[in-house]
This record gives C-alpha cells, structure tokens and sequence, in this order.
C-alpha cells in the first residue's frame, strides 16, 4: 500500500545505518582524519625540532627521552615491587605504592572497582612495574641541558625527604642532589579521586647558568584484552595546545608510524580504555613537543610522551614546574571538574562521547539526573525514554496524524490505480494532486524515524562508555546494564544445566524487544512490494538476534521505546478517527494465502 511505502523506507534506512554506521562509516573516516592529521604534524615538527645532542652554549636539550629500551619482562608483579625502595599509597580511591627508583608510578590499583559485578573480586589493578609482562607506568624526569650535570631520569634513586605515605592528607617529597650540587626537590600530592600533583623545585647551586627540560610519559606493554569496537575509541588521546582539537590514534596507526605532534603549550595527553586512563598534563606555560609511539626493541611497548623546552635557572636561584597525572577511572563528573579546578583545555574529551556529542553528553546528564533521584540506571533508562517520546511528540503525532490521513483516502488512491493503470507517470502526478487536495505531506511519516537515529546511537554511546553504567544493576537477574543479557532461549533461561554458545544467548529482554517491535510494526499493514514485505517481517528477529550482544541497557530502552511507540500510535490514530488494525494485521499475517490461479 503506498500510504506506508515512505514509512517502510525509513524503516529499513535505519536498519541500514544502524550497522553501517558501526562497523563501515565512522572508524574509516576517523582513521583516514587521524592519519591525514598524523601526516600534517609530522611535516610541522620536522621543521621545528632541533638538533638531537645537547648543544654546549645554546641553551638547548637532547631530542631523545632517556630509557628508550626496556628489558624483557621476567618477574611476576609481586616479585618487582618487593625489590625495589618505595613509598605506600593509601586514599578511599586508591591503592599501591610510587617507585623511588625513577620517581616512578607503576603500581596502583582502583579500590572502588572490581573486575566482576562480584563485590569480593580482585580489584581493577591499572598500574604495573616496567619488569612485569604487564607493564604499564608514568613518570616524570628531565633530560640535561647546559652545565648542569645529571638529572633525575628513570635509573635515579631518589630519597624520601618527608612523609612516609601518600595520602589525601599527607604528601610526600622525594630529594636528588646531583654532581654539580643542583637540588631537585619534588612534593608529591593527591586528591581523594585520581590526581596527583608533582610539583619539582630546582635549586641552582653552582656558579652559572644551568638548563634542562621536562619529560613525561605514559607507558604500557599490552593493548587492552576485550575486542576492540568501532563506537569507542581504546588507545593514545590527547589536546595538544590550549586551542588543540581532539587527537585519537589507534594502536594500529602507531605501530605503522609514530605520530609526532607539532609544538604546543598546554593540553594534555595520555593512553585511554574503556573505562580507564592515564594521562599527563605538563606544566602550562612550558613549550613541548609530543608524540606517540610503538616501540620494538627489548620489551615492545606504546608510549605517549612529551619533552619541553629548555628551562633556564640562573646561579643561586630556583624555579618550579608542575606536573599532572590522571590515573584513575573517567567517572563523568570528576573529569568535567578537573578541566575546570585545573584548567585542563578539553579534559572532559578524556570520555569518547562521540561524534553526536552534543546529544550524548546532555542524554547522560539528564540519565544521570534520573539516576540520582531513584537511585537505579534501569530506572533512569526508562524515564529518559520518557521524557524523549514527550520531546518528539509533536513529530509523532504529525507522522501518526500523516499515515490516518493516508487510511482515509485510501480509496480515492484504489481508484487512481484502477484508472491509470500502468501508466506510473501520470499516476505519480495525480497522486501528488491528490496529497494537495487532501493536505498530505507522504513524507511526515519519515521524519520522526529519522532524526531519531542520533539519539539511540547517543544512548547506546552512553551506556557502552560511561563508567557510571559499568556494573550498574537493573532488576531480578540484570546485574549489569552494560553487559548483555546472561539469559538464554536455548537453555530455557537457565533451567537447562548447560552453557549456551555466545551465539545463541538469546536472553528475556531481547526477545521482549522482539516481541514489542513486532508489534510495533503490525499497527501498519504489511506493504504490497516484496522486498519491503521480507524486510517487515524479518525486521524483529533480525534485531532479537542482533541485538542479543548489545549491553542490556540499550536493550531495555528500545523494548520501552517500542511499548511507549505502540500506546502512542494507537492514542494518536483513534483521535483522528483511524482504525487501530493492530490485531487484523496480526491475523492477517497467519492467514492462508489463495492459491495462484492459472
């Protein structure tokens, strides 16, 4: 029938760019702009960077950041933090302890995260030692410049001049007195989250001026272990410069070439999971150059790095620099306020909101909202959902309005198609006159499908990246509304004592998806043209399969969505005096069909 053939396209069109957009559109076109923006700073730093040796009289640094090779990992990550000198870490969010040797953080662990929705589960460790096969760790160092003897790097052993544990409450300062009698002091603090603060002052104690620069970097060994999707970006981030534009590079992109960013003061940059990060804010007013980077010799590692301009200090006097390590889990309101208390240019960016940031973050602040007032995500999910349907109403009643509209001149359209025959042509032109005629626009009814696309796709955005959904309960056996359902169809829902295949976790809110799509699709007639009659009846099933893998949560709203659809549609049609053929349609669908005549 063609009153719903534009309704029926639509339909199949969000189908269509529901998978397309997943796994064909978005991550080639950010990895063609990720490598077209890699190729242009490398052609801006190649003509910035000096000389890679120290320089006697110009004030100048070595190009390299020292450590460069890491020896294989040989001992198990109890057996490295046992061997060597450190200081403890103790805050309500964190565990572990700072390495003296280098200064160095490799050994942290998140107390209010567990790697299970089982409360007694090992914590979330994020930080290992550099000798461990799990090696992941950020410090801070300097690289020598004129005059001024060794510098704190990686092999320094620094001394604890002050506090025996790092606490909110108590920082800790380390002390490392060089050749030439040039004092480095470093007070080490943290908040009750994931901040820490290092704050170095350099005393100048010989009889000319001295020179160094910064170093920071983010290390680890191994990408993460869950699969990699298209919707989330894993892997090097940062803003480099206070104006800088989001960077992203994959591992894939480094391990084929390093991305060398061109100078910049201010950002940030660090690795990012899911979940969880690590990232570097250098001292704001300094110049530096940053990269990212694969490296394969000894122990293959990823690195995201940046190295400052030289600093001078004239005799007698000192100055201090500033460093900023996030290392911690990206919890939505803890990151919005460090970009604020600190000035971190674009820190919120840290969470992947995607390209539809300006819906997916405002979708989770109202989720949040929601969340805070009935202390349950699954909850909140349902009256997001309800305050979107209220917000699209007035489209949804143009479309249901359109598609009433449509029903009664159905008739009217039987006749031209008896008049006109073959003539499809002069059939298109009576039709549009009749649309005018009757003040029908055939096109209302694709609209409210349409522009609803980016809101499931920021939705499902904000229940697969933000950790406030991590392990976050529903009710009865949804114990996380970012996993998928753990029931299945072909176990009998668990009464059956045996595993299900990933492939057949057919679990209850699919099949309620299924259920309320189909009914959802029945309140209009199966349309006359073939293809578009496959795609209407094998749309719910293709969804309860597809969606079966989809974190629990996307799935309870759509199962919503569709139920609030179906009471809409049906409220809406009767009040313009359309007949609701929900059940006819149903009938309709087992009836059996005549026998083609000869």
């Amino acid at each position: 029938m063609e009153k719903n053939r534009n309704y029926f396209i639509a339909i199949a069109l969000s189908v269509v760019i529901v998978l397309a957009w997943q796994f064909l559109y978005m991550n080639p076109r950010m990895e063609a702009q990720q490598r077209a923006d890699a190729a242009r700073r490398a052609q801006q730093a190649q003509t910035q960077t000096t000389t890679t040796a120290a320089q006697s009289n110009g004030g100048t640094v070595s190009g390299n950041l020292p450590g460069a090779n890491q020896a294989q990992a040989t001992v198990t990550r109890e057996q490295a933090i046992a061997k060597t000198q450190r200081v403890a870490i103790d805050t309500p969010a964190l565990t572990g302890s700072i390495n003296l040797t280098g200064a160095r953080f490799d050994d942290l662990s998140l107390r209010e995260y567990r790697e299970t929705v089982d409360p007694k589960s090992p914590m979330i460790t994020l930080f290992s030692p550099s000798d461990t096969k799990d090696g992941y760790f950020t410090e801070i160092g300097y690289i020598a410049g004129d005059n001024i003897g060794s510098v704190p790097g990686p092999s320094t052993v620094w001394t604890l001049a002050s506090g025996d544990k790092l606490t909110t409450q108590t920082p800790v300062t380390l002390t490392f007195t060089n050749d030439k009698g040039v004092v480095f002091s470093r007070t080490i603090s943290v908040d009750e989250h994931f901040m820490l603060t290092v704050s170095d002052k350099i005393q100048n104690a010989t009889g000319e001026p001295i020179s160094l620069a910064t170093y920071g970097r983010v290390t680890r060994y191994n990408k993460p272990v869950t699969p990699s999707v298209y919707v989330i970006h894993e892997g090097f981030v940062g803003v480099i410069g206070k104006d800088g534009s989001l960077t992203e590079p994959t591992y894939k992109d480094v391990e084929k070439a390093a991305t060398t960013n061109a100078k910049a003061t201010g950002g940030w940059l660090g690795i990012t999971d899911k979940y969880w990060a690590a990232a570097v804010v250098p001292p704001q007013s300094v110049p530096y150059e940053s990269r990212f980077s694969h490296f394969a010799d000894g122990q293959p590692r990823y690195q995201a790095d940046y190295k400052s301009d030289a600093v001078s200090i004239q005799p007698g006097q000192a100055t201090e620099l500033k460093n900023l390590i996030f290392a911690g889990a990206k919890v939505v309101p803890l990151v919005d306020g460090y970009e604020q208390s600190y000035s971190i240019p674009r820190f919120d960016l840290l969470i992947d909101w995607g390209w539809f940031y300006f819906i997916t973050k405002p979708m989770f602040k109202l989720m949040d909202f929601f969340f805070r007032y009935f202390g349950n995500f699954g909850v909140a999910i349902l009256c997001t959902t309800i305050v979107v349907k209220a917000l699209f109403f007035p489209l949804a009643s143009r479309q249901y309005a359109s598609m009433a509209a449509m029903k009664r001149v159905q008739p009217k359209m039987e006749e031209l198609k008896a008049k006109f025959g073959d003539d499809r042509m002069g059939m298109q032109q009576a039709m549009m006159q009749l649309y005018k005629e009757e003040k029908i626009n055939p096109i209302a009814g694709c609209w409210p499908v349409v522009l609803q696309i980016p809101i499931f796709f920021s939705l499902y955005k904000v229940i697969y990246v933000t950790i406030e959904m991590r392990h976050a309960p529903f009710f009865g056996w949804i114990q996380d509304l970012s996993a998928p359902d753990p029931t299945s169809l072909f176990n009998l829902f668990g009464l059956l004592p045996y595993d299900v295949p990933h492939a057949l976790m057919i679990g209850v809110w699919p099949i309620l998806m299924g259920i309320t799509m189909f009914l959802q699709m029945r309140m209009n007639p199966t349309p006359p043209d073939p293809t578009q009659a496959m795609i209407f009846t094998w749309m719910p099933l293709v969804f309860t399969f597809m969606l079966s893998s989809f974190p629990a949560g996307l799935v309870i709203y759509w199962a919503w969505n569709n139920t609030l659809s179906v009471t809409q549609q049906a409220l809406i049609m009767k009040r313009h005096g359309a007949k609701i053929e929900l059940i006819d349609n149903i009938k309709a669908l087992f009836k059996r069909k005549p026998a083609a005549t000869k």
